[in-house]
């Protein structure tokens, strides 16, 4: 299979964006001869871009690009927290002749659902959550300012976590302003930019950066050599030692950390979108309450439901596979009952997931005709009509 050549991959993840336009448009200008005949049956209706974190690094036009090349039909860029990289992606799509939606991602506090666990692991009450349809990067401005405290709270955290991470990591630190934002194409910076600039700066100021991490993070020297020896294994390894739970410089978040469940859901509506549910894996006293769960956040205004498939069947412990694939169906199901269109994706954000689902064999095959009938891409030049004309009919007692 032909593909976009190196220089262009590179030009299409490039931070200026006026590079970016120019490889795209070189891409198109040779993608009958490159690509792959697209196919409506190859989805991937969730991928981060570089906006927030793409693990391969991709931007919106790289992402569309891969999906030209593979044969990809229906596309979703989803970022966290920021819409910057709505115009360059339906922009793309139109272009290249992709079924694309837009997304965002973000994590919200459900108060009705303080003393649980939903799908943000050992956090009671925080959600991961989304909203979908978004056809602007530019929000009306009565929504604004939701989107601008989005962006000061992730600041904030990432600020504090920095301020913590130094002092346990000291006399190595980094300078967040100059440090970790160069990492990000504009200043959407994530965990795993963090970790990304403390690992350079490691490298830059110790002789021995294994020995450096084994002391740090109390692990043996050797499980530190083994990580360093796959790609991510030592970010990885980093992450969960200091900033997840029971990490050295990790902070429970309260009820103020986030915005309410509300606040998100009345930008996401504001800006003509529609807010989306989103799954786990049902293991948690949260998800494990879904009907719960879905009926409060449909009350709020919830219309879709987002799934990462491949986490749930793509599983080496065949007890643990049993568990979540059961809990995967019970949630598809649970979706079609309540009308709710479904997302399905594999979020690109870590390294080692696929660039799209298998739904040609197995737990995929017996899922795929609940799955598919239910996605409802986007078409970039009429995605804010046709999208609500469909859920309207599909929900006809529910209005957003």
């Amino acid at each position: 299979m032909n593909t976009a050549s190196p220089f262009l991959r590179s030009a299409l993840n490039d931070f200026d964006p006026a590079r970016r336009d120019h490889a795209l448009r070189e891409y198109a200008a040779q993608a009958d001869t490159l690509g792959t005949p697209l196919s409506d049956a190859i989805a991937n209706m969730h991928c981060h871009s570089f906006f927030s974190y793409n693990a391969l690094g991709m931007s919106p036009s790289a992402l569309t690009v891969m999906a030209r090349d593979q044969g990809i039909g229906l596309l979703g860029l989803v970022d966290f927290d920021v819409v910057d990289g709505v115009d360059e992606f339906l922009g793309a799509c139109a272009l290249l002749g992709v079924r694309g939606g837009a997304s965002i991602e973000t994590r919200v506090y459900v108060p009705e659902f303080a003393d649980r666990e939903i799908n943000s692991p050992g956090e009671p009450g925080v959600l991961y959550h989304m909203g979908t349809g978004f056809v602007s990067s530019t929000v009306p401005a009565a929504v604004q300012p939701v989107l601008d405290d989005l962006a000061a709270r992730a600041q904030q955290r990432n600020e504090a976590l920095v301020a913590r991470v130094n002092a346990h990591l000291a006399p190595v630190t980094v300078d967040y302003a100059a440090d970790v934002l160069p990492l990000t194409p504009k200043g959407n910076a994530t965990e795993r930019h963090i970790v990304a600039a403390y690992i350079a700066a490691v490298d830059a100021q110790t002789d021995d950066a294994a020995a450096f991490w084994s002391d740090r993070l109390g692990v043996p020297r050797a499980q530190v050599d083994a990580a360093m020896q796959t790609d991510y294994g030592l970010a990885n390894l980093v992450r969960k030692a200091l900033m997840k739970k029971g990490g050295a410089a990790y902070v429970p978040p309260g009820p103020d950390t986030f915005p309410k469940v509300e606040q998100f859901h009345a930008f996401v509506i504001g800006s003509g979108g529609i807010p989306c549910a989103t799954w786990l894996d049902g293991t948690s006293p949260g998800e494990q309450a879904l009907p719960e769960l879905l009926e409060l956040l449909i009350g709020k205004g919830a219309a879709t439901f987002n799934i990462i498939p491949d986490r749930n069947w793509n599983i080496a412990d065949p007890a643990v596979k049993e568990v979540k694939v059961r809990n995967l169906y019970a949630a598809v199901e649970m979706a079609a009952d309540n009308a709710l269109p479904i997302l399905v994706g594999t979020e690109m954000n870590s390294p080692g997931q696929p660039l799209v689902d298998q739904f040609d064999a197995g737990v995929g095959a017996r899922a795929r005709p609940l799955l598919g009938r239910r996605a409802f891409p986007l078409r970039p030049h009429h995605a804010g009509t046709l999208w609500h004309v469909r859920l309207h009919q599909r929900l006809g007692r529910r209005s957003l």
